[in-house]
């Protein structure tokens, strides 16, 4: 089972690879994820391993641990979990820290070096001032005794960590002072001199310097989880439900699935739920990044936080509580910042050894300074610098601050990435394979061109049209309604309407017979032309589908109706190709179509009548050849959404829950798939940014503070500068993670212009196997059978024989004409006329005589 915990006590990177390695210990767990941004981590385990051992294993080893829900109020999405509650506590440290270091540095500082006037007993007294600075240093070590408790916990549990590092310096420095305060009582005569050899203002400045940056870096985390908490403030507090026909105001959370709610103008949309009745706009931009309002009616869905703007909608609850689209959005958001990405594996890796590795290397600075006949003093200074300078917490918040930032910064533009992995993957992709209906094209049939005779309005041939198809529940009858419906036409009615298997339909108007359907009936009825034929064919090659009508003797003209493509996805595929990234059609639908609609967009490559089975070998196959993203609906699509290193399920609306996804875009616009993916690459740059800082900070700071520079120029780093340094490390890692909220995905930028990479040559053989072979070579074994058809009414039809017969073992080629209600299927091998029969029937469509 995959379980999600809350965990405290961590400080730093070096804490995390600690509970890591805690966790995998548990006999029964299989993987483990812990997030120090978030405090959490998400952990994969089975029999014997349970919750309680993971808990008691992350205990032992020194940090506290629970199932994420069990405390606060227990609800899954708790709000006041992400609150900031450590800053105010930090800057109450922080004050009174500085309150005693001012004169504490007065003195040590101030007085001693640049001889600031203090009252003349104090300054003839060197062991009074000794005194004056061990008092006020120790006071501020046990203000910050966190660092201590925290450090030496971890160093008893074998796994010292940043906290180490810092109680280490400032304990060496204060016991170090400390001594020679003894000297100084031992030795009075001498007690002026010994007073330049006490660190105690370094104890205290390193334990406040450390504070201040924990302070920044504490203040710069409670803003990535902004976008969280501004989702989380979104959901509306009360309800107006409907209970035994009185309307009574509720809290949100109390509403049950099939209770109904009434929404009034500039309300927010409680649950989620379906209208009952009522007319309005809703503005979905909180969920979509949709800034347009969606009209809603009776029917038609509603989402929690979504914000109603005009009518009164009574809807009825389908989603509640944790299920609504909201939460499942904030989820997304949350498990995306508790997870890993893989890059971030080098940081863990340095992490889990980086605080021994310091210790050992400030052992080192010490005996070689004292081997290079250094005081004890000297000596002791330079290791400190070292201890207190090196920064695990950089390196542990390279990856997941920006992780965090820009999954985030995704879901404010409708682009949800399920986890830390998918948001790295996506920005390497390569290759971008498209479903074409509902992802190319707008997913349901619309009428395209009306071309009326001469001397016929295209009002009369259009009101025909509807008023010859108002009883039919075919999408093509479907689309000719609403067309007249845009238009305001007043729409007849028809008598004696019938339907027509194979051709279309007919009726009686005005007492004359209207007919509607394919050139087949038109032709059947001796009023299809060759002009008129030659229309037809030509709207055919374009991947529409022509429907005839006539009245009386007289044909009126055609209509044509196809699946449009999406008004911005041939810019889409435009930004995809200026990023380097190759689309690629994928589609079951007959080649004809296919390319006509990849034409419209600009894709070069289309893989068409791919059975859906056959998407997810296509997909892998690709793969070999470079990084691929499958864009689908998330259902139909699920097997090649799943092989591919990049799933993105496009258009998912209120359905977020979509298993086989890796991303998903809740808007159906295809231009978000390459804003998901600049996106991708910019968080990826964001944190090669965050490591290449991490590491060339530690690179360079440990050498300067161990005294690399003393014999060349005669540079040396103090303590307090070590500590000034490592406070403000990660807190510019965190402020260059949150410079993500200034960058807008859905804008194309220069830098992006790359190649794509050359199509791979087995596309080429998967389109070229749906040509025509030619004749000449053609095998002798091959034999040709003509299938005459009844029933095919549209170009989906054509598409169903297609891959019907195909399915057929031994079936090289097929060729189905709509037109002429046939289809030509060129066999490998000796093939009943029985099989394909039963093959093209088994569709429901009936196959009249088969021509050998």
């Amino acid at each position: 089972m995959n379980q999600k915990f809350s965990v405290t006590g961590m400080t730093c990177a070096a804490c995390s690879a600690h509970v890591e390695k805690a966790v995998m210990g548990v006999q029964g767990v299989e993987s483990v994820s812990v997030s120090l941004l978030t405090n959490s981590m998400i952990v994969d385990f089975s029999a014997p391993a349970t919750a309680q051992k993971i808990c008691d294993a992350v205990i032992a080893g020194g940090y506290g641990a629970s199932v994420e829900g069990e405390k606060s109020t227990g609800k899954k999405h708790d709000r006041a979990a992400l609150e900031d509650h450590e800053t105010p506590r930090l800057l109450q440290r922080l004050f009174v820290s500085l309150l005693l270091l001012l004169p504490l540095m007065y003195v040590s500082m101030g007085h001693l070096m640049w001889n600031w006037p203090v009252p003349a007993a104090f300054a003839s007294n060197p062991l009074a001032i000794a005194l004056y600075q061990l008092l006020l240093s120790a006071i501020i070590m046990i203000i910050n005794q966190r660092f201590f408790i925290s450090g030496f916990k971890s160093l008893m549990n074998k796994a010292p960590n940043m906290d180490t590092l810092v109680a280490m310096g400032s304990l060496a420095s204060f016991v170090y002072s400390t001594a020679v305060v003894f000297m100084m009582t031992a030795d009075q005569a001498s007690a002026a001199h010994h007073l330049h050899e006490l660190y105690f203002e370094s104890a205290a400045m390193i334990l406040t310097l450390i504070t201040v940056g924990k302070t920044l870096e504490a203040r710069s985390k409670g803003k990535t989880t902004d976008a969280i908490k501004s989702l989380m403030d979104l959901a509306p507090k009360t309800a107006h439900v409907l209970r035994d026909g009185v309307e009574e105001t509720i809290a949100a959370e109390d509403v049950r699935i099939g209770d109904t709610f009434i929404v009034r103008p500039g309300e927010s949309v409680p649950v989620d739920g379906v209208v009952l009745s009522g007319e309005s706009a809703v503005n979905e931009s909180a969920l979509t990044g949709e800034s347009l309002p969606v009209d809603k009616a009776a029917g038609s869905h509603v989402s929690a936080a979504t914000i109603n703007q005009h009518g009164a909608l009574t809807c009825q609850a389908t989603r509640v509580g944790d299920d609504t689209t909201l939460n499942q959005i904030i989820e997304m958001v949350e498990n995306a910042a508790a997870t890993k990405a893989p890059i971030a594996k080098i940081a863990d890796r340095v992490s889990g050894i980086f605080v021994p590795t310091v210790i050992s290397i400030a052992v080192i600075v010490l005996f070689v300074w004292l081997l290079a006949g250094k005081d004890f003093g000297y000596s002791l200074a330079r290791a400190i610098s070292v201890l207190v300078i090196s920064c695990p917490c950089a390196l542990g918040l390279a990856t997941p601050v920006a992780i965090m930032v820009g999954s985030g910064l995704g879901a404010r533009h409708g682009i949800l990435f399920k986890t830390a992995a998918s948001l790295e993957a996506a920005g390497r992709t390569q290759f971008v394979v498209l479903d074409k209906t509902g992802t190319v094209t707008v997913g349901h049939p619309s009428v395209t061109d009306i071309l009326p005779a001469e001397g016929i309005s295209r009002e009369k041939l259009l009101t025909l049209a509807a008023a010859l198809e108002e009883n039919s529940e075919h999408p093509l009858a479907r689309a000719i309604r609403e067309k007249a419906q845009d238009e305001n036409l007043d729409i007849p009615s028809i008598d004696r309407f019938t339907a027509l298997p194979g051709h279309g339909v007919r009726g009686e108007m005005d007492s004359q017979t209207a007919l509607g359907g394919n050139a087949a009936l038109m032709r059947e009825k001796k009023l299809l032309s060759a002009a008129w034929k030659e229309k037809g064919e030509t709207l055919s090659a374009q991947g529409k589908t022509p429907l005839y009508f006539a009245l009386g003797n007289q044909l009126l003209g055609v209509i044509a109706v196809a699946d449009t493509v999406k008004p911005d996805s041939a810019q889409a595929i435009q930004e995809l190709r200026e990023m380097g990234v190759e689309p690629i059609m994928l589609t079951g639908d007959n080649r004809r179509t296919a390319q006509a609609i990849a034409a419209q967009v600009g894709i070069q490559a289309v893989v068409s009548d791919v059975l859906p089975g056959d998407k997810e070998s296509v997909v892998r196959r690709l793969s070999e050849f470079g990084k691929v993203a499958m864009v689908g609906d998330g259902i139909n699509d699920a097997p090649a959404l799943t092989r591919a290193d990049t799933g993105i399920a496009i258009g998912a609306g209120a359905d977020v829950a979509l298993d086989a996804a890796d991303v998903v875009l809740m808007k159906s616009s295809l231009r978000d798939v390459a804003a998901a993916i600049r996106l991708s690459r910019q968080v990826l740059r964001n944190i090669h940014q965050n490591l290449f800082w991490a590491f060339f900070y530690n690179c360079i700071g440990i050498p300067v503070a161990a005294g690399a520079l003393i014999p060349l120029f005669g540079i040396q780093l103090s303590p307090m500068l070590g500590a000034a340094a490592m406070s403000l490390s990660s807190f510019c890692v965190v402020s260059n993670a949150l410079r993500l909220n200034l960058f807008d995905p859905s804008k194309p930028h220069a830098q992006s212009n790359r190649k794509p990479l050359p199509l791979p040559e087995f596309l080429f053989g998967m389109t070229d196997i749906n040509e025509p072979a030619e004749p000449e070579k053609m095998e002798e074994t091959e034999m040709v059978k003509t299938l005459h058809i009844d029933g095919m009414m549209c170009m989906r039809c054509v598409a169903h024989v297609e891959k019907a017969l195909k399915a057929v073992d031994g079936v090289a080629e097929v060729n189905v004409s709509l037109e002429e209600n046939k289809a030509v299927v060129t066999l490998a091998a000796n093939i009943s006329s029985d099989v394909l029969k039963k093959a093209v029937e088994d569709e429901d469509y009936v196959v009249t005589s088969i021509e050998e």
